[in-house]
């Protein structure tokens, strides 16, 4: 099969698309034949080398986390999924066209593989650092680099729940942020005081590591009430980096709800095949996204 690996860590030029040995269904995993996997900053987090310590990564290594595809092999001790089934999760070196899952759930109807690939570490992500932050019903929180895949999701989770969001994006993005039913305003120079003229900011979460966790702290009045996913320096400033997941499963069965009551819909602004791995991950790191990237293998 191909699939997508790396030798060393560094840049994008370090991706290479190889012939690999085919995975196989250990216990308590399933395998898919991959339809579309999710492109994640912690792919080129993991390829450059940033110590996470939730993935620990053995070279040569495989990328990806996330995939949507049909279920061709069904481990031992695993029930209620059959060979042939549709499903999207979390797994390793999804950047294939055959990878092995360790969390899954049925696909929602209407979702095409290349939707439902965008979700699984997303929703995860985005359940996580709100119950991590503390926002209630009746709040405002604050997303910095709202328009990304977890911004988005984080804002429609929230309105789910009878939160305000106050989202930054940029200019391009004002109008995406509204229709997730967030207040937008733009970064940039004076982009304080733009948020202090929309209202108090209960909590916040910084999705883009763009260097603004000391004003986060000043808006907030208090770090512990920012919760940062991109910024490894944050800890100094006294704000918690959260990096470790939750339960996938638990957040599957959260978004194929959600997504089955409409109420949340993140949309693919690009795909790129295996072969433009590479290009995905510059994309990725450059930020400035509207929704989800994926391979498609």
């Amino acid at each position: 099969m191909k699939k997508v690996s790396f030798a060393e860590f560094g840049g994008p030029d370090v991706l290479r698309l190889v012939d690999a040995e085919e995975p196989h269904a250990g216990p308590g995993r399933i395998r898919i034949a991959v339809r579309a996997a999710g492109v994640n900053p912690v792919d080129w987090r993991i390829r450059e080398g940033q110590k996470l310590g939730a993935h620990p990564t053995v070279l040569p290594s495989g990328v990806g986390l996330d995939a949507a595809g049909v279920v061709d092999e069904v481990g031992e001790g695993v029930e209620g999924v059959e060979v042939g089934d549709r499903v999207f999760g979390e797994g390793a070196g999804t950047y294939a066209q055959f990878a092995v899952l360790s969390a899954w759930a049925r696909m929602p109807e209407g979702l095409t593989f290349e939707e439902a690939a965008g979700y699984p570490s997303v929703v995860e992500t985005a359940l996580r650092i709100l119950r991590e932050v503390g926002v209630q019903p009746g709040q405002t929180l604050l997303v910095s680099g709202a328009s990304g895949g977890v911004g988005s999701a984080v804002l429609q989770i929230a309105r789910d729940r009878g939160i305000t969001v106050i989202g930054t994006a940029g200019a391009a993005n004002q109008d995406y942020l509204r229709s997730l039913g967030a207040v937008p305003t733009t970064y940039g120079e004076g982009w304080v005081d733009r948020v202090r003229q929309l209202g108090r900011v209960d909590a916040a979460l910084d999705l883009a590591g763009s260097g603004v966790i000391r004003e986060l702290v000043e808006l907030t009045g208090d770090p512990r009430k920012v919760i940062t996913i991109a910024d490894l320096g944050a800890p100094e400033l006294g704000v918690r980096f959260s990096g470790v997941a939750g339960s996938v499963p638990a957040a599957l069965a959260v978004a194929a709800d959600l997504i089955s009551r409409g109420k949340l819909h993140i949309p693919v602004e690009k795909s790129y095949t295996l072969a433009e791995a590479a290009a995905a991950h510059v994309d990725s790191r450059a930020g400035h996204s509207r929704g989800r990237r994926v391979i498609l293998p």
